[in-house]
C-alpha cells in the first residue's frame, strides 16, 4: 500500500505539474498526514522537492507547494537515417540539453549506441551539477517496430535494423538502465502528458520523420499498443489520391506518397532539422514546392479520413515534418478530410499541431525510464546512484537478462570501449 501510495503522489506531480499538499489530499483521498509523510520520503529519495508559495495578505498558513526535483532526469537517444539527437530531460518535461550527432550514412545499431553513449558522456562532463542528479535511466525512440515487452526493435526498415536488442546493448555502454520502444507511440505519449494532447482521452497522432511515418493512438485515455506494441504504423497503409490524375499517386503507402525527402529535394536541401525544414517550405514561392505541398496533402487527406473513420478520435494531432505540410494550408487539409470522412465520425475532430516541436520525441523516450520510477520510487531511490545490477533492471523490461549480454559475439568492442566514459 505504502508503494502504491507513493506511486500515486509522484504521478500526479508529474503528470499536472507543481501541486500543494492540500491539492495531493484531495486528488488521492488520503489524510494530510499521511500526505506529508509520502512527500518527506520523496524528497529524501531526490524525486520531488517543496516550497512555500508567496502568499503576502493572506490569512493563514499556506500549503506548501510539490513539484519534481529538477535533480531527477533522465537521457534520451532518437537515432534516425542523418542523425542520432540525445537530450537531458528533466521529470516536469524539460529538455535541459541536446546534442545533435549528423551521420553521413545510414547508422548501424553499434554506431547508433556508440554516439549516443558519447553524447551521453559529454553532458555528463559538461553539467557542473551532474554528480548531484538523480538519473532514472536512458530512453531510446526507435523509428521502427518495437516489441514492448523487452524493448527488441523488430525491424527497422529504413535504418536497416532487425531484432536488434538497442536497450541491452545501450545498457551495457552507459551503465544506465534502459529502455526502447517505436517513436511515434512515444510522441504520442508526450503530446498527451505535456502537449496538444493534454485533457483530450482519445486523439491520434502522426508523427513524420527522417525514416518516414509512424503514429500513436490513445483511446479511453490509455494508449493502444496492441499484442506486442506495434499499433499505430499508419505509414505502411497503401493510399490512393482523393481525386484521380490531379493528384498523382504510385498507390503505395503513406509514407512513400507523403515524403520528407521529396520535399527537400524540391527546396534544394540535403538535410534540415525540423525548424529549418519548416522555415524553408514556408519561405518557398517555386510553384513546384506549391505544387507538391498541395498533393501530399491530398494524399495525408485520404489517410486521416481512414483513421477517423476507424477510431473516431477527438482530435488529430501531426508532428514532425507532417506538422509544417499541414501548416502550409491548414484550412484547404481540414475542408479534404471532411469532405471525405463519415459526417457523424468527422463532428467535432479538430486537426492540429505538435506542442512539443523538436523536444516532442526526446520527452516521448524519457518518459520510459521516469515511468519506471513513477511506478516504484522506493526501489528507485534504493538503487540511485548505483550502476543497475540483474535484480534492478527488472524496473525496465526493455532490458535483457545480464548472462546472455556475457554469451553475446565479440562485435560489441567499440560499444564495450564507452563504458568507462559513461561513469564519470
Amino acid at each position: 500500500m505504502r508503494r502504491h501510495n507513493l506511486s500515486r503522489v509522484l504521478s500526479l506531480v508529474h503528470r499536472h505539474g507543481p501541486s500543494s499538499r492540500s491539492e495531493l489530499t484531495r486528488h488521492t483521498g488520503l489524510n494530510r498526514s499521511t500526505i506529508a509523510a509520502l512527500v518527506a520520503e520523496l524528497a529524501a529519495a531526490g524525486l520531488v522537492s517543496e516550497s512555500v508559495p508567496d502568499t503576502q495578505g493572506q490569512v493563514g498558513r499556506p500549503s506548501p507547494v510539490v513539484r519534481a526535483d529538477a535533480s531527477c532526469v533522465a537521457f534520451a537517444v532518437n537515432p534516425e537515417l542523418d542523425a542520432i539527437t540525445v537530450g537531458l530531460v528533466r521529470m516536469n518535461g524539460e529538455v535541459v540539453s541536446r546534442v545533435r550527432r549528423e551521420v553521413s550514412q545510414v547508422p548501424s545499431v553499434d554506431d547508433a549506441v556508440r554516439v549516443a553513449a558519447e553524447s551521453i558522456a559529454a553532458i555528463r562532463r559538461e553539467h557542473p551539477e551532474a554528480p548531484g542528479w538523480q538519473i532514472a535511466g536512458v530512453g531510446v525512440a526507435v523509428p521502427g517496430l518495437v516489441r514492448s515487452r523487452d524493448g527488441l526493435v523488430r525491424l527497422a526498415p529504413h535504418l536497416g535494423w532487425r531484432d536488434a536488442p538497442v536497450a541491452e546493448r545501450m545498457a551495457e555502454a552507459t551503465g544506465l538502465a534502459a529502455s526502447a520502444a517505436n517513436d511515434a507511440s512515444l510522441g504520442a505519449q508526450a503530446e498527451q502528458l505535456f502537449g496538444a494532447g493534454r485533457g483530450h482521452n482519445d486523439f491520434i497522432y502522426l508523427n513524420g520523420g527522417a525514416s518516414g511515418i509512424g503514429g500513436g493512438v490513445v483511446a479511453n485515455g490509455a494508449p493502444l499498443g496492441g499484442l506486442n506494441g506495434f499499433a499505430g504504423e499508419f505509414g505502411h497503409n497503401l493510399v490512393t489520391a482523393p481525386h484521380g490524375p490531379s493528384s498523382p499517386t504510385t498507390g503505395g503507402t503513406l509514407e512513400e506518397e507523403v515524403s520528407r525527402a521529396r520535399l527537400l529535394g524540391l527546396l534544394g536541401l540535403d538535410g534540415a532539422d525540423p525548424e529549418e525544414f519548416a522555415s524553408a517550405l514556408r519561405r518557398s514561392d517555386d510553384e513546384r514546392v506549391h505544387a507538391e505541398i498541395r498533393r501530399e496533402l491530398d494524399i495525408l487527406s485520404v489517410a486521416l479520413r481512414n483513421a477517423i473513420n476507424v477510431l473516431n478520435p477527438e482530435r488529430v494531432v501531426l508532428g514532425g515534418f507532417l506538422a509544417a505540410l499541414a501548416e502550409c494550408d491548414p484550412a484547404y487539409l481540414e475542408r479534404q478530410v471532411g469532405a471525405q470522412t463519415l459526417a457523424a465520425s468527422w463532428e467535432g475532430v479538430s486537426i492540429v499541431s505538435a506542442e512539443l516541436g523538436s523536444d516532442l520525441l526526446l520527452i516521448g523516450a524519457a518518459e520510459m525510464p521516469f515511468s519506471a520510477v513513477i511506478a516504484d520510487p522506493a526501489r528507485f531511490a534504493r538503487r540511485a546512484g548505483a550502476k543497475p545490477s540483474g535484480h534492478d533492471r527488472a524496473l525496465i523490461p526493455a532490458i535483457m537478462d545480464q548472462r546472455a549480454a556475457h554469451a553475446r559475439a565479440d562485435g560489441t568492442a567499440a560499444v564495450d570501449e564507452q563504458k568507462g566514459t559513461s561513469d564519470d
